[in-house]
């Protein structure tokens, strides 16, 4: 499948559920690069926008959910 290539921005909430999705995913011992895989897939979203929202999870410390 190929990633939607839409010009408009996620919104923040779907940015932290993709970085929730992702942290989730290496918690479960998936490595990095898979894990990505894994989130564009899931998500329909570009391995660009992944390591995007990764970096903002992080500059942002973004909490794990309750």
């Amino acid at each position: 499948m190929t990633p939607l290539t839409n010009s408009e921005p996620l919104s923040e909430a779907r940015r932290k559920a993709i970085f929730l999705a992702l942290v989730q995913a290496q918690d479960q011992m998936i490595a990095v690069s898979q894990s990505r895989k894994l989130m564009v897939e899931r998500f329909n979203v570009a391995e660009s926008e992944v390591r995007q929202i990764e970096r903002e999870g992080m500059e942002n410390q973004w909490p794990p959910p309750d």
